[in-house]
């Protein structure tokens, strides 16, 4: 062996573990620090217990509960998009339509399933209002995430 390349062995090397446990053993290093020994690993105890050094689990939690705002506001979105409260000038009917629908009292989309319910002569009955008004109607219902009332879909000619 070459002289003064080896480190110096230290036989009666401490080791000290985050749960209070030491014993000795050779090392080249004087004290050894450490997070886990035999006495309080998971593996040995048979405790059910997470061992998190860096930080993963919190960092897994708070991903977790950002999906579940995530998950919280899009419901709430969807439930605002198919609300039966939304005004009708919100389906851009045109000026038409609208003002057809308005002077019937029919305001929000609610109302307007409601007559559609009835089935589409309801609809049709109001003044202004005509089977053009009535096709828009349903599609845009349809895009906006609307179920139409099974009497809504029967086509009355």
């Amino acid at each position: 062996m070459k002289k003064g390349i080896h480190p110096t062995y230290y036989p009666d090397a401490q080791v000290i573990c985050a749960c209070g446990n030491t014993w000795t053993t050779g090392s080249t290093k004087k004290v050894i620090h450490t997070d886990l020994c035999s006495k309080c690993h998971p593996f040995y105890t048979g405790e059910q217990r997470i061992v998190d050094t860096e930080g993963q689990v919190d960092r897994f939690y708070r991903k977790l509960e950002i999906r579940k705002q995530y998950q919280a506001e899009k419901e709430a979105r969807e439930a605002a998009r198919t609300s039966p409260l939304r005004p009708i000038t919100d389906l851009d009917l045109g000026p038409r339509a609208t003002e057809a629908l308005a002077k019937a009292g029919i305001t929000n989309v609610g109302q307007a399933l409601e007559r559609l319910a009835q089935g589409e002569q309801a609809l049709l009955a109001i003044d202004g209002f005509g089977r053009k008004s009535l096709a828009d109607l349903k599609k845009r219902l349809r895009s906006f995430g609307y179920e139409l009332p099974e009497a809504a879909e029967e086509i009355v000619v």
